[in-house]
């Protein structure tokens, strides 16, 4: 591989779906597969198949689809990778889901610092080099590609990881990754860390190095780029940063990095970065964890301009306050204005243009009724209003009960009272009113009496799409089952269970109605999560990957 290219390795799907809220069904699994193989990510870290079969489902059905799909004519698909513990039962696990994958990876690991060997594994040294050599080795029986990672590298004595790496090297790992798995590393001492990896572990330069780091100090971009100067050639990655506790390494900000900086790093990825932020947003609107306003690159407010001085240069010379072009990151301002005037096929031409390409006429049909709507309500329709129609549209899970009326009195003379309408999963319609504390409680109380999931309100948010009193409001709100069951999954590091959460997200320029949308969007996650819904979702699945078995044939 040539040295001056940067393996980019996605673990949104794995290491991101640990983030509280960011529960994601399979099917949005897939879509957001979809996302990154687009994007142009080289690995791509499917899930933690032994944490659940539907985890490993989850992974299977993208190691089918999109690690048999080339994302672009002269492509390979993406490398499929699966998490495993270094444990037999995990590994097979995890072989059983990647195996269909054109590009297969097993990546098993196992913690080096003193205190997770004495506290955690409950072993001493020579039983971990032991496991190591055998878990890698066992993996290696299943698949070429191996990865393994002695978690918590960053507290870990450095002359004992030369030698565990050494034995996983011996045992035939082709990848190793260096975690900094609760971001307590600083910069220096990072790069320090890998450049003495790359000088003295035996065979490191047969194996690709990588790099995974936390944001518990704020520090997970810095750590990796400093890996990267040191040597490492692989850096794993989420989109907009999400991830257990504080987060990981931002994909967009480590790709533009190096974008930005080329002559400082000299080192080129293949990501494709006009992606970048419909790859956020989608990222966002299906687990429900919103962006910040300034975070870097992919935030609103990321290429605004309001301090004068600012403005003023801007407008004299962009690159006087811009160290990038918004277009560079998939942000266009279009030239095409649309409004209630305006038809299907110039509706079709800038939704292309925005990156959703519409062949179903059925669908089409369903987005020009929404954008008509909206049309109807505002004098233009903007590409950020746009968005937020096609997030509403295509990034929900299946509708069990939809929404198809809603009715709200409320105001300062007495208590707010909502009525909704749903339609439901027996094709009956349900109507039901509540009094509620303000219009959304109302609105939430309404929906619990038909719906019948008790459940906790964690987090309920809401943004404004666009400027002006006119514009569309998209909400996000995330959700946990009152009654545990089968809403938990086991997380790799600890082995512990945690209650899973459900997002959603809704989009109207009624902030009511894009209030019950998101609402029902998580209440039906979690329908689906308890499994009274799972056998026709499970069939739907069966057949689709029945055909692909087909094609692939």
């Amino acid at each position: 591989m040539n040295d001056n290219f940067v393996r980019i390795f996605d673990t949104t799907l794995r290491d991101g779906e640990q983030s509280p809220g960011a529960t994601l069904t399979s099917a949005e699994k897939l879509d957001i597969a979809r996302m990154l193989a687009r994007l142009g990510v080289d690995v791509m870290e499917a899930g933690f198949p032994a944490a659940s079969p539907d985890d490993l489902e989850a992974v299977r059905q993208i190691a089918l689809e999109v690690g048999n799909t080339a994302p672009a004519p002269g492509r390979l698909p993406p490398i499929i990778c699966g998490l495993a513990r270094a444990t037999r039962g995990d590994v097979d696990k995890a072989w059983e889901a990647v195996c269909h994958a054109q590009r297969p990876r097993i990546h098993t690991f196992l913690a080096t610092s003193p205190i997770h060997m004495q506290h955690k594994l409950r072993m001493d040294p020579e039983e971990v080099v032991d496991q190591v050599r055998e878990m890698v080795a066992y993996a290696k029986s299943y698949c070429d590609d191996v990865e393994f990672s002695p978690e918590d590298a960053g507290r870990s004595n450095p002359e004992f990881l030369y030698l565990v790496l050494g034995e996983a090297i011996k045992a035939g790992a082709t990848t190793l990754n260096i975690p900094d798995t609760v971001g307590y590393t600083v910069p220096d001492e990072f790069g320090a860390l890998i450049a003495g990896i790359m000088a003295n572990t035996p065979g490191i330069e047969d194996v690709v190095v990588s790099v995974h780091c936390h944001n518990d100090l704020g520090l997970a971009t810095a750590n990796t780029l400093a890996g990267v100067k040191a040597g490492a050639r692989q850096v794993e990655v989420t989109i907009n940063g999400i991830g257990e506790r504080a987060g990981n390494t931002s994909l967009e900000e480590v790709v533009m990095s190096l974008h930005t900086r080329r002559a400082t790093y000299n080192l080129e990825t293949g990501i494709d970065t006009t992606q970048i932020t419909r790859a956020s947003r989608m990222v966002s609107n299906y687990t429900g964890l919103p962006v910040q306003p300034n975070k870097a690159i992919v935030g609103a407010n990321a290429f605004a301009h309001e301090a004068g001085i600012h403005q003023d240069g801007m407008l004299k010379h962009e690159e006087t306050y811009e160290i990038m072009r918004p277009e560079t990151v998939g942000l266009q301002q279009s030239a095409l204005v649309l409004g209630k005037h305006s038809g299907r096929h110039a509706l079709k031409v800038r939704l292309a243009e925005l990156g959703f390409e519409i062949d179903d006429a059925q669908e089409l049909q369903r987005v020009f009724a929404r954008f008509k709507e909206v049309a109807d309500k505002k004098k233009t329709i903007g590409d950020a209003d746009l968005e937020a129609l096609m997030a509403d549209e295509r990034y929900q899970p299946r509708e069990i009960f939809r929404l198809e009326g809603l009715q709200v009195a409320c105001g300062t003379m007495g208590m707010a009272t909502a009525t909704v309408r749903l339609a439901g999963p027996d094709g009956a319609t349900h109507v039901q009113a509540a009094v509620g504390t303000g219009p959304v409680d109302a609105t939430y109380k309404a929906i619990d009496a038909i719906v019948c999931a008790p459940n906790t309100l964690l987090e309920f948010a809401v943004r404004s799409v666009t400027e002006g009193i006119d514009a569309i409001g998209e909400v996000t709100v995330r959700l946990q089952a009152d009654n545990g069951g089968k809403q938990t999954r086991t997380l790799p590091q600890s082995g512990r269970k945690q209650t899973r959460t459900f997002g959603g997200h809704g989009a109207d320029t009624d902030i009511i109605v894009a209030s019950a949308n998101a609402y029902l969007a998580a209440l039906n996650k979690l329908l689906v999560a308890t499994g009274k819904f799972e056998a026709e979702e499970r069939l739907e699945i069966d057949q689709a990957s029945f055909g692909r078995d087909l094609e692939i044939a």
